[in-house]
């Protein structure tokens, strides 16, 4: 099952290529029938996911380079399933955003599909050079969508995101191969099997290297303060369902990042640098909020609060609790949500009046009250409001952290209040009052094809809120089992210094539970 929703955007493009040119009606409907094809597929995922074990599931393994230990090995669990369904999803609800859409049509259809095929690949990989392979795959047909089918200054802000990236994914390779070595020189064997580095026996000293490697590659993609610069000009520039994609998917390949390799791998380093991590989260939740609180463009808004939001999925990861790394995991997918439903309003907008100024509109409840109403569930989303999906990730994420570390818990309390301030403040602006500017007289509510693209997130925008039991349960035995190969690492590794904090906090949870 998983190899066919990986590829089954590939065959989407094989059969995109006997498509001429010429018809491009055709071409839309051959990407969207391939993207929801791919989602359809991926939704059984879900119901037949067993929630009572932490094992891998839907496993497939075939010998790729064996004089290596490299082979084509796949499987998810309770924490990538829900990434993998996201993925599909907005994949399919970006090709179907993407009907406007008139220069190179075949191509950016291709790049959209392609996309889908590296981010799956990320989410489901088990074998670490197969992780790489599909990380590099998603890189190419995202610079490709932003150069070519961005704003004005595209060809910068394509550049920027391909050298930070890359310098990233360099990182990682240099963490990958020094992880394989180390196995190679404690047990004779090349493995490049993930799951075969989770026992624990990795030194501490060679744990602080492989936490910088993986730790700097994954903290330009998340991407975390001081590393975040290139976000803001990527979003602005790209097409609308780049931004979405961009927002909704690829910057959680680094949180995912966080939680697959750094946390199990380097339990000890990644630990003993929560206090740093915590820091940089709080300071880009901050920072992130205060800067959209300054922009008067509303992608670059909206771009800047993705960098407030990510801080605090990595605050409930390095948290070290059930709570935060649940919460962490759950805001993924509400963050990709929320966002990704902002970012396809303001393109929506964009494509009727031709400006992103928050000062070129105001009034448009009078004019476009449809539209309003969607914008202030996204907003509200966004904001966390009780009752919708935001809240639940929100809330778990800040009691984790209070449990662990109260301290950056209160300083992410002033993020939360500030998000609540940028956001009603630019509805405000935008939505409410009188209309000034003649031209948004002139505006339509959204048609038919809007309204399916914005339902089916709205959907899962107040299921979430009203009713997270499904989504917590599947990923309960995974976290849990997490937090256990944390705490058996502390322990091992370093049983003298191992922090007894952290085994005692550990401890009780395991107690509270049934």
């Amino acid at each position: 099952m998983l190899t066919a929703i990986i590829f089954l955007p590939v065959f989407g493009i094989v059969a995109m290529l006997f498509v001429p040119a010429g018809k491009a009606e055709l071409i839309k409907k051959t990407a969207l029938g391939s993207s929801l094809l791919t989602f359809l597929v991926s939704v059984p995922l879900f119901f037949k996911f067993n929630s009572n074990t932490a094992e891998m599931q839907f496993v497939e393994k075939v010998a790729w380079i064996e004089p290596f230990g490299v082979s084509y090995h796949v499987g998810i669990d309770g924490i990538s399933l829900f990434l993998v369904l996201l993925t599909t999803f907005l994949t399919f609800i970006c090709t179907l955003a993407s009907w406007n859409v008139t220069k190179r049509i075949k191509e950016y259809m291709i790049a959209m599909l392609i996309l889908e095929t590296g981010m799956i690949g990320v989410f489901v990989s088990l074998d670490l050079l197969l992780f790489y392979v599909f990380w590099e795959v998603m890189l190419i047909p995202m610079y490709l969508i932003i150069g070519i089918w961005g704003g004005p200054r595209r060809i910068y802000a394509a550049v920027k995101f391909f050298i930070y990236t890359m310098a990233g994914s360099v990182l990682m390779l240099v963490g990958i191969l020094t992880l394989v070595y180390t196995q190679y020189k404690a047990t004779g064997i090349v493995t490049f099997n993930l799951l075969e580095h989770f026992k624990g026996d990795i030194p501490v000293n060679i744990q602080w290297w492989l936490f910088v490697a993986f730790g700097l590659a994954f903290a330009v993609k998340v991407p975390m303060f001081p590393f975040h610069t290139w976000l803001p000009d990527a979003h602005v520039e790209a097409p609308t369902a780049g931004s979405v994609l961009l927002a909704g998917v690829l910057l959680k390949m680094g949180t995912y990042g966080f939680i697959r390799f750094c946390l199990p791998l380097c339990p000890y380093a990644s630990y003993n640098a929560a206090s740093v991590m915590c820091t940089l989260a709080v300071i880009g939740i901050i920072y992130g909020a205060l800067m959209a609180l300054v922009q008067t463009d509303i992608k670059k808004l909206v771009a800047y609060s993705s960098v407030s939001h990510l801080g605090f999925i990595v605050l409930g990861i390095f948290a070290f609790n059930v709570e935060g790394i649940k919460g962490g995991v759950i805001q993924m997918v509400n963050h990709g949500l929320s966002t990704g439903c902002l970012f396809l309003l303001v393109g929506m907008i964009y494509e009727r009046r031709h400006t992103r100024t928050i000062s070129d509109y105001g009034g448009l409840v009078h004019q476009v009250p449809v539209y309003a109403g969607f914008f202030l569930i996204a907003v509200f989303s966004s904001m966390a409001l009780p009752g919708l999906n935001g809240f639940i990730g929100e809330f778990l994420i800040l009691a984790g952290v209070f449990r662990s570390i109260p301290i950056f818990g209160a300083f992410a309390i002033i993020g939360v209040l500030l998000g609540a301030w940028y956001l009603l403040w630019t509805y405000q602006r935008m939505m409410l009052k009188d209309i000034k500017h003649p031209e948004n007289r002139m505006l339509e509510d959204l048609n038919p094809r809007e309204l399916a693209v914005l339902l089916p997130m709205v959907v899962f925008i107040v299921w979430i809120g009203v009713y997270s039991k499904p989504f917590l349960s599947r990923m309960d035995a995974s976290v849990e089992n997490l937090v256990t190969i944390i705490e058996q690492g502390l322990r091992e590794e370093k049983p003298d210094e191992a922090p007894s904090s952290i085994r005692e906090l550990l401890k009780e949870e395991r107690k509270e539970r049934p």
